[in-house]
């Protein structure tokens, strides 16, 4: 069950003081200290405001009356709501995280959480594509019969589609707000993303083809973002707080930085690099308009994936965390969107969408190219602690999904091939 921000808000306000704030100052430690990303910590906190307005029911009236058995209540009673699993194993996450630092603030005298379990979520495989639909999705290729298919739009029918385009993402750049500290650092981000319709997403991704073949700016930027995000595996939101400093052409590596402020150098090869060499003379020239504004640094104030910029990140949690603090100018980023800002994260994820159109595939997502490029290394036999490190996975179980996958696609091809599978 989602909670409603401005229901958080509201029992936020409801709390009693000291523990209102507790919140804000928990808040400030996981921003500040623990460098977590605005989505953890609006996530964060608006787990502990429902842990904490559940134990005022309970008739708590401070910290000191948390136990046990009202975190394992709380957590019932957000089972009985419906919560899926893997929500409540985000709660049980926070509580701990919660209770663990106020005890060490010397809010409580001991740590109930630290015998809290959380639920076992269930893991589903991830989706991961061919290699020869990675290929088809980046170079956009579908092949002539089926190009024959696509309807070819006058000169200024296609004039007008594109400008359409830059209007809409000049539009999301500036109407995002920063993402609030303390009090209010749940709220949701807005999301600008509009939806469209089937056939305006068509004639995205036949622009992008065409316009990369034509040298257009954005088309240039598309194909570079498509090259190294299937190239490295890296996350949507590292991927947009990339600065052009990051990139060591000359050996063809990324510097990351990740969550948790890790940083982590990633290699990439020669198809992303000509397609890099392409969107850095022809295209990002182009993008860096006079208008660019200055990034503001600082976590949760323009951060990429904090709503600025950037765009929201899914999931997932999956943000730049550490980006913030050295981003320095929207100008300086790697790439960049029509207004000159930092590209944002729900304009990337628009450019594999219809970059998946074009090749006649289903929904894609920049996720779903990070999946593919681990599992794509596994299979051409990398090895998994390589691959952890390349994916910036602070744990060898969140890689080992990959060892599944590539099980199940060879179970896959022997009950298909095999006359006695």
């Amino acid at each position: 069950m989602t909670v409603n921000p401005m229901d958080t808000r509201d029992m936020h306000e409801r709390l009693p003081d000291r523990l209102r704030e507790a919140v804000d100052d928990f808040g400030h430690h996981l921003a500040r200290v623990d460098n977590r990303s605005a989505h953890t910590v609006r996530a964060y906190l608006g787990d502990v405001v429902s842990l904490l307005d559940h134990a005022v029911r309970e008739g708590a009236t401070s910290l000191a009356d948390l136990d046990i058995g009202l975190l394992r209540s709380w957590l019932a009673a957000r089972m009985r709501e419906g919560a899926a699993r893997t929500s409540q194993s985000r709660r049980a996450a926070a509580a701990r995280a919660f209770t663990a630092w106020a005890a060490r603030t010397g809010r409580i005298p001991a740590d109930p959480g630290a015998h809290l379990a959380s639920p076992r979520a269930h893991r589903s495989l991830p989706t991961v594509l061919r290699a020869d639909q990675a290929a088809a999705l980046i170079e956009g290729r579908r092949g002539e019969s089926e190009r024959r298919k696509i309807p070819q739009e006058t000169g200024a029918r296609e004039e007008r589609t594109r400008e359409e385009r830059t209007r809409e993402e000049a539009s999301e750049q500036g109407t995002q707000r920063p993402a609030a500290q303390g009090q209010g650092a749940w709220d949701e981000t807005a999301d600008s993303q509009t939806a469209r319709g089937q056939g305006a997403r068509d004639e995205t991704a036949r622009e992008m083809a065409q316009g990369a073949d034509s040298g257009d700016p954005v088309a240039l930027r598309d194909r570079a973002v498509l090259e190294l995000l299937y190239a490295t595996g890296v996350r949507v939101s590292e991927l947009c707080g990339l600065n052009r400093a990051d990139l060591d052409e000359a050996r063809r590596l990324v510097r990351v930085f990740g969550k948790g402020a890790k940083e982590r150098a990633v290699p990439y090869g020669l198809p992303a690099q000509r397609a890099l060499d392409a969107y850095l003379r022809h295209g990002r020239p182009h993008l860096a308009t006079p208008t660019a504004q200055p990034h503001k640094s600082g976590k949760g104030t323009g951060a990429p994936g904090s709503g600025h910029e950037g765009g929201g990140d899914n999931g997932g949690g999956n943000k730049d965390e550490g980006r913030a603090g050295r981003a320095g100018k929207d100008s300086d980023a790697l790439f960049l969107g029509v207004k000159g800002g930092r590209l944002q994260q729900t304009v990337v994820r628009r450019i594999v969408d219809a970059a998946a159109r074009e090749a006649g595939l289903p929904h894609t997502s920049p996720h779903d190219l990070r999946h593919s490029a681990a599992t794509h290394l596994l299979d051409g036999g990398a090895d998994l602690r390589a691959v952890q490190d390349l994916l910036g996975h602070a744990s060898l179980s969140s890689t080992q999904i990959y060892t599944h996958v590539s099980t199940e696609r060879l179970r896959a091809a022997f009950k298909q091939a095999h006359p006695r599978a």
